[in-house]
């Protein structure tokens, strides 16, 4: 998964903000710098806090000159996605864990937070998911 962050010059170095994240910015001295520290700032985030009432919006293909590709680390972006899917098809946590046939609501929790799911649970979650694609999770 890719966001993309705008690159503005100034007399003392640079500063990059992302396009579809609101409020998501960094700076640096270089411009090789502002990639290292756009990525950070970028996967701190997204890491937001478990009780966040906030869903993030996905990125989209950018055209936009002075625009970087930002990275996201792919357990951060699959926790992303995954809570787009759930939210979007108006499921709470208690319901996709169900169907998930979980035995408990803090199993399905952990993946909706830097999580690393295994190959059996893949094939659940595109079961509750079917147009889940881990592609867009890897996409760099």
């Amino acid at each position: 998964m890719v966001y993309h962050f705008k690159v503005h010059k100034e007399p003392n170095g640079y500063w990059a903000e992302c396009i579809e994240l609101s409020g998501c910015q960094t700076q640096a001295d270089s411009r090789q710098e502002l990639l290292s520290k756009a990525i950070e700032a970028l996967n701190l985030y997204l890491d937001e806090p478990e009780n966040s009432p906030i869903l993030f919006p996905l990125p989209r293909p950018s055209k936009a000159k002075n625009v970087i590709d930002v990275p996201v680390h792919p357990a951060i972006a699959f926790s992303v996605l995954l809570r787009n899917y759930r939210v979007k098809q108006r499921l709470t946590q208690k319901q996709v864990a169900d169907r998930l046939g979980m035995r408990n609501l803090y199993s399905y929790q952990r993946l909706e937070r830097r999580s690393n799911p295994s190959l059996e649970t893949l094939r659940k979650l595109k079961d509750v998911f079917p147009d889940l694609s881990v592609d867009y999770v890897l996409r760099d």
